[in-house]
């Protein structure tokens, strides 16, 4: 279920929209979509582009920019995540990052025309690293990128402190392939793309989905859809409705917002005005300097369930103070936990996992716009299109091993890896 403690920041920032009705009856459709974040939005639009007669139901559990799609880091990459990097793999990585372009092509033409230009531009991204173990990982990053020919400069710890304000870091990478994102005002651009012919319910739990007389059954709260083909598109909750339980568990991540910053401390921040930097060690922390004169950080990571309120904001409060003790105190206008749907390899659970049963989901933190492209040939696939080989490109989500082993391992892999990254957090 995608009910969350803390409301979104992103959200939060954002005028109050009017949500579409909860279902409240029993209807018979073609197609269900459960999710209506980047993945559920672009199979329905896709859908209803090569079957204009399909009559499609879209369901999400919360409302559209409160849920996950609101609650990332606004971070569109158009090429590989720095641990998906494969330096001996280029030419999957190429067409890959090829078809990942196209999608970001799909979302920025939307934003044009549903939303503010100025909650999606290609402001590029950087990675920094503060520790040997850091360091190790962005040489890695770089054999990579000057691998597959892309563009990037290096930074000395001087220069990210030129312009970003901070001197935590050791050496860091920028690279201009990666647009930074108001996720919640993105995924509301998105939803407004929807034909008019796709039904939207939010505030729509799926409780269960079954097999029904040669067809499927979604029950929900107050209604129940039955229909020839269902798409789970809700990511790490797909678990909850008893699929890909052996391959995917949910991970809550955490990420705190300050509301606009003086114009004094702003001047202690460097000289660009908007940025992200991701880290170079999987539990280091996220950052971002907004348009509008915030700073967000997003760490730590829990299994399955979201931790205390209390103990969330202290933690992140430590990691940006060390990181801008000059801005001290520093006070949060909003925090909020988000999950990813996480896999042991780093693959995804995509296509038809029982017949008529269809899923993308498996984002690993990556849910954007790989999450858009999912979702298009996600819909492709189900009416017999000829598609690439999704999993042969983004990889095949490989086997977890049952509880009580499952908790234990990543427990024990997060202590150990917790302590290998320390300098990063």
């Amino acid at each position: 279920m995608a009910t969350y403690r803390l409301a979104s920041g992103w959200n939060q920032c954002l005028p109050r929209r009017q949500p579409h009705p909860p279902l409240g009856e029993n209807l018979n459709v073609d197609v269900v979509i459960i999710g209506a974040g980047f993945t559920g939005i672009a199979c329905a639009n896709r859908w209803q582009a090569l079957d204009p007669n399909a009559k499609i139901v879209l369901i999400d559990a919360s409302e559209i920019g409160e849920g996950n799609p609101g609650r990332n880091s606004g971070f569109l990459l158009e090429i590989a995540l720095a641990e998906d990097a494969d330096p001996s793999n280029l030419s999957t990585m190429a067409e890959a990052n090829r078809l990942t372009r196209a999608a970001m092509g799909t979302l920025s033409d939307a934003v044009s025309m549903f939303g503010d230009p100025s909650d999606l531009h290609r402001a590029g991204t950087y990675r920094a690293a503060a520790s040997d173990v850091g360091l190790s990982s962005l040489a890695k990053y770089e054999t990579f990128l000057k691998a597959a020919g892309l563009t990037y400069r290096r930074l000395s710890a001087s220069e990210l402190k030129q312009e970003l304000g901070t001197d935590f870091y050791q050496a860091g990478l920028y690279s201009p392939d990666c647009y930074l994102a108001q996720p919640a005002a993105v995924i509301r651009a998105l939803a407004s793309t929807l034909p008019k012919t796709v039904q939207v319910y939010e505030n729509t739990q799926a409780l269960s989905v079954t097999p029904f007389a040669g067809a499927w059954r979604v029950q929900t709260p107050n209604g129940r859809l039955t229909c020839q083909k269902v798409v789970l598109a809700n990511n790490a909750f797909a678990t909850q409705l008893g699929f890909a339980r052996s391959r995917m568990a949910a991970i809550y991540t955490y990420a705190g917002l300050t509301g606009p910053l003086s114009q004094r401390k702003l001047a202690e921040l460097g000289s660009n005005p908007d940025w992200g930097l991701l880290p170079t060690h999987r539990f280091g922390s996220t950052l971002r300097r907004t348009h509008d004169g915030r700073l967000l950080i997003r760490s730590l990571h829990d299994y399955e369930k979201e931790r205390e309120v209390s103990s969330i904001e202290r933690a992140l409060k430590l990691r940006l103070q060390r990181r801008f003790p000059q801005l001290n105190p520093i006070e949060f206008e909003s925090i909020w936990g988000g999950a990813v749907g996480f896999t042991l390899n780093g693959g995804l659970v995509w296509g038809e996992l029982e017949p008529s049963l269809y899923a993308s989901c498996g984002c690993n933190g990556g849910g954007t716009v790989k999450g858009t492209l999912l979702g298009q040939l996600l819909a492709e696939h189900a009416l017999g299109y000829e598609v690439p080989d999704v999993l042969a490109l983004f990889g095949d989500a490989s086997w977890m091993p049952p509880e009580p082993f499952r908790t234990v391992g990543f427990h024990a892999t997060s202590l150990w890896q917790g302590w290998q990254g320390r300098h990063e957090r």
